[in-house]
């Protein structure tokens, strides 16, 4: 299936572009994160950041539909 994927922060940089779409055959937000950690080397274990699918917040064992808009969030900083 096909997911779109939204990268914030971090994760934009080390991904080298804010919007992605990818081709997966993973039931949920979990595996896709942790091939995607793999790939681009995001530092941070899930635990660390949130997922939003379509918008809202999302577990990450919620199941993948052909065209959703998965953003991961990764911890705020600042001063």
């Amino acid at each position: 299936m096909r997911i779109h994927l939204e990268y914030f922060a971090q994760l934009r940089e080390l991904a080298g572009q804010k919007l992605q779409i990818v081709e997966t055959t993973h039931e949920t937000v979990g595996p896709l994160y942790d091939e995607l950690r793999e790939t681009y080397g995001f530092p941070f274990s899930p635990e660390r950041l949130r997922v939003a699918i379509n918008g809202d917040f999302a577990p990450w064992t919620q199941p993948l539909k052909e065209g959703d808009l998965v953003v991961f969030i990764p911890p705020v900083t600042g001063g």
